[in-house]
C-alpha cells in the first residue's frame, strides 16, 4: 500500500555536523530512531485513510479528535517524525551566525539579548528531566516563547508553532558527550542555520 509519510532526508552527510554531532550519531538518529517513528506513524495509520491526507502538524493539534485507539501512538510517532523534520532542517554544517532582521529584533524584545535567551533555551533543555526537547515557539500573535516538553511531545499538540528545537534524548548525543548533556547543548549552537529559523517564524507569522 502506498503510505502517507517518508523518512526526509538530512540534506547534508552524516558527518557535515562534525566536531559537534558525530557521525555515527547521525547515523543512528536518522537512520534508525527516525525511520522507526516514520514507519510506526504509518502503521499507525494503516485503516485509517480519512486521515491521510492531513499533515502530521494536523493531526497532532487535533490530537483529542482522533481515534482513541490511534492516539497515543500519534502523538508519540507523529511528535518525533515532525521533531525530527525540524531538527534536522535547522541545522548546517558551519551553522549560520545569528538571527538577523524580524527575529533577531523580538528575541531581543522577548528575553533581552541572543545570549540571555541562549542561556535560557540551554538551562530550560539541560533540566529537562529523562527525555525530551527544547524549545523556542510563536503563537498566533508572532509571540515567542521557551519551553521544554517530555519525550516526543510537540509544541503543534498546544497550538504553537514551533522554529528551533534541540532533541535532548540521550540517543541524541550520548556517543560523543556521554551524560555531559549541557556540553552538547553549548556545542549545538555552532550547527544551528538562524537563517532557516528566521524563515520558519516568518512562515509561522504568515500561517
Amino acid at each position: 500500500m502506498s503510505y502517507p509519510f517518508a523518512l526526509p532526508s538530512l540534506g547534508y552527510d552524516h558527518d557535515a555536523l562534525e566536531p559537534h554531532i558525530d557521525a555515527r550519531t547521525m547515523e543512528i538518529h536518522h537512520g534508525k530512531h527516525h525511520a522507526g517513528y516514520t514507519s510506526n506513524l504509518n502503521a499507525a495509520l494503516e485503516g485509517h485513510t480519512d486521515l491521510h491526507s492531513k499533515s502530521v502538524k494536523d493531526l497532532l493539534a487535533g490530537l483529542n479528535d482522533l481515534p482513541e485507539v490511534i492516539r497515543g501512538a500519534i502523538r508519540n510517532n507523529g511528535g518525533g517524525y515532525v521533531n525530527h523534520d525540524l531538527f534536522w532542517d535547522i541545522m548546517t554544517p558551519g551553522g549560520a551566525g545569528a538571527p538577523s532582521g524580524t527575529l533577531a529584533e523580538v528575541i531581543k524584545e522577548t528575553f533581552g539579548s541572543l545570549e540571555t535567551f541562549k542561556a535560557k533555551l540551554q538551562s530550560t533543555a539541560a533540566g529537562q528531566f529523562g527525555s525530551g526537547w527544547g524549545w523556542l515557539c510563536v503563537d498566533g500573535n508572532g509571540r515567542l516563547s521557551c519551553f521544554s516538553t517530555a519525550n516526543q511531545d510537540s509544541p503543534y499538540m498546544q497550538g504553537l508553532t514551533p522554529i528551533l528545537g534541540v532533541d535532548v534524548w540521550e540517543h541524541a548525543y550520548y556517543l560523543n558527550y556521554q551524560n555531559r548533556r549541557p556540553d552538547y547543548l553549548a556545542a549545538w549552537w555552532d550547527v544551528v542555520n538562524w537563517d532557516v529559523v528566521a524563515s520558519r517564524y516568518s512562515e509561522a507569522g504568515q500561517g
